[in-house]
């Protein structure tokens, strides 16, 4: 199967990758030509413009769309559309807002295409391991680029689905990520208070080992802590700031519109929150607050 590939960062460029060792023909297409001429070199077509992109795809023509969510996935779907005939697809392997997946998919179809919304995860594992794609649109056209995700999927008939329609894909990944964002926490903080314990001398990156083989916590997270952990167990270097890409936000406003409680993924959202601030003002104003009303003791800046 020939489909076009457009964005060829780090996970676009691996799933163009895995689909050329799965005996697909990929025509690539990134503002940076440099990426393209990599990929070129490692046997895909290159494109300097999604005229050329689309020119060098035979009907019903399929394009993977593989940039960031929101104005660039935007920008990227009507310049696409607008190239495309009927029958055509499009298919949106991004973290966008569901939301706006379903007002693209709707405003595609008017233009008598086919959109699929492809939640995707594996990160930078995802050319050796395969991808987990959750994945939205209609039934027939999902199934008929089953050999498209049975190529980017860990098997077959692993690690890839069609949840339900347009939307749903991009709406299932964003409570992945939910649940994803409260696992992390709970690893943190229990590496956290293991490390707080100093008389026992325990070595977390032993007993993240320790874990990985026949407990109840065992899992790909925790593999990937004890990688970490293996190289500088106090993480010397890395600096306690953790971003977040929008999923985790999106899943607590969802469920607050669903009146349904998620108070584990709101609370970790929260603490990445709070790793970004410096000398946050409610813990000075709370260390006020307890000398004003029993006289406990104030640590100033100078001492």
């Amino acid at each position: 199967m020939k489909i076009g590939m457009v964005g060829l960062g780090k996970m676009g460029a691996n799933m163009t990758r895995r689909l050329l060792r799965g005996g697909h023909e990929v025509v690539g297409y990134d503002p940076r030509s440099a990426v393209v001429e990599e990929l070129v070199g490692e046997g895909a077509q290159g494109s300097h413009s999604l005229d050329e992109l689309i020119g060098k795809l035979a009907a019903p023509r399929t394009v993977w769309i593989m940039v960031p969510s929101g104005k660039i996935t935007e920008e990227a779907v009507v310049s696409v559309s607008a190239l495309l005939s009927a029958g055509d697809t499009i298919i949106d392997g991004g973290n966008s807002n569901y939301k706006e997946t379903r007002r693209r998919a709707q405003s595609v179809r008017e233009q008598g295409c086919h959109f699929i919304d492809v939640g995707t995860s594996g990160g930078i594992w995802g050319l050796a391991e395969g991808y987990s794609m959750m994945i939205g649109g209609d039934a027939n056209v999902v199934a008929r680029h089953g050999p498209l995700f049975e190529t980017l999927a860990p098997g077959a008939e692993q690690g890839w689905g069609h949840v339900g329609p347009s939307g749903s894909g991009h709406f299932v990944k964003m409570i992945h990520n939910g649940i994803e964002y409260g696992l992390m926490q709970a690893y943190a903080e229990g590496f956290e208070l293991l490390r707080a314990k100093e008389e026992f001398e325990l070595s977390t990156h032993q007993i993240a080992n320790i874990w990985r083989q026949g407990s109840v916590v065992r899992s790909w997270l925790l593999d990937l802590a004890a990688h970490a952990l293996e190289e500088d167990e106090d993480l010397t270097d890395i600096v306690a700031w953790v971003p977040d890409s929008g999923e985790g936000r999106w899943t607590v406003v969802e469920s607050i519109d669903l009146n349904v409680p998620v108070p584990v993924i709101t609370a970790a959202l929260q603490r990445r929150f709070r790793s970004r601030q410096d000398a946050p003002f409610s813990d000075k104003l709370l260390a006020a607050l307890r000398n004003q009303f029993g006289g406990h003791a104030v640590k100033r800046e100078s001492e």
